[in-house]
């Protein structure tokens, strides 16, 4: 068996088992993510939320899952055929392949690229397209309406995402998401991790992932709550599943970037505790219950306001940020805590 996975042939086994494996585990906690959501959500409220299906209505996402897939497929008679079932398709398989290179520990990594930070941007960046077709192929002006606004939406805060981004790269010396967490690996626990030093981008991060997956209070583009929901509103059955589950892999993709970035990964906030996966799914979870809370409780922002903010306060923060991490980490200040390329030199 051994002589096996050595060859071509077990070499490609191995890869196509760990690819299915990511993926399973994508999907698994999607259903979980969705009724986490609405369980949140229903708590904030006073109400029980999904209570039926399975116990504890844990099976209500299963469930609704079937529904979306059994129902027949409505295809608008003036829409674009093609490109309005390759629209949801191209967002679902993007938002799933930026997680190749999303590692849950030291060794458990599907691909380690050098460069995994340039990878997720290309992918992250190329989600908005399928947007934008999924409302030009509709044929009708809400949806295309909602999808301008989306792009215009995910390119603002994409900029900003990426400057803050940088000065982790400063920090770091390196795009490669090991080399951050291991930079971040200390005798002081949680207090050697990022998000101490570059403190206020963690929450100018978390609010800029919340627009760019138009996550509520910026959920223009779609408008859950209102009578007609944007770019993806003329689709139903199995398309609009693969939107509703491309949007919830790019939020929990987010939620790993955060864990990634600023809070040390698959690394124990305690010194002595052993590291491991179980504290990089632990620290996922509680950034998406941070995302299911926010959208409980913060009321929309209008358009403007959220173009207002992405353009006139995040841009130059973050780019100001840019600017005092590489002072900070030229110079060395307190002990090279922007510095942390230092430790592998």
């Amino acid at each position: 068996m051994a002589d096996f996975l050595t060859t071509p042939l077990g070499i490609l086994v191995i890869i196509v088992a760990q690819v299915l494996l990511v993926v399973a585990f994508v999907m698994i906690s999607l259903l979980f993510l969705v009724y986490g959501d609405r369980k949140i959500w229903a708590a904030v409220q006073m109400r029980r939320g999904p209570n039926v299906v399975g116990p504890w209505g844990i099976l209500q996402s299963v469930a609704d899952a079937l529904k979306y897939v059994v129902k027949e497929v409505v295809i608008p008679s003036g829409a674009d055929r093609f490109v309005f079932l390759l629209a949801p398709l191209l967002s679902f398989v993007l938002a799933m392949i930026a997680w190749a290179v999303i590692p849950f520990s030291d060794t458990w990594v599907l691909a380690n690229l050098n460069v995994a930070i340039l990878y997720v941007f290309a992918v992250s960046s190329l989600e908005v397209y399928g947007v934008i077709m999924g409302g030009w192929a509709s044929n009708s002006k809400y949806p295309f309406l909602g999808s301008l606004r989306s792009a215009a939406q995910m390119i603002s805060y994409e900029v900003s995402i990426g400057l803050i981004i940088v000065g982790i790269i400063i920090s770091t010396g390196s795009m490669n998401f090991g080399d951050i967490v291991r930079a971040q690996d200390g005798g002081w626990g949680l207090f050697s991790w990022y998000w101490l030093p570059h403190f206020p981008m963690v929450f100018l991060f978390f609010i800029s992932a919340l627009a760019e997956t138009n996550r509520p209070p910026f959920d223009l583009p779609e408008a859950e709550s209102e009578l007609v929901a944007g770019y993806q509103v003329e689709y139903s059955s199995t398309p609009f599943l693969l939107f509703m589950a491309g949007e919830y892999i790019a939020i929990f993709l987010m939620c790993a970037l955060t864990t990634l970035l600023f809070f040390g990964g698959w690394l124990s906030p305690i010194p002595g505790l052993p590291d491991g996966a179980l504290w990089m799914v632990l620290k996922m979870a509680f950034f998406f219950f941070v995302f299911a809370m926010v959208k409980a409780i913060v009321p929309r922002y209008r358009y403007d306001q959220l173009m207002r903010i992405g353009w006139k306060v995040f841009l130059p923060l973050s780019l100001a940020w840019v600017v005092l991490v590489a002072f900070l980490a030229r110079y060395e200040v307190l002990g090279g805590a922007w510095a942390r390329w230092t430790v592998g030199v």
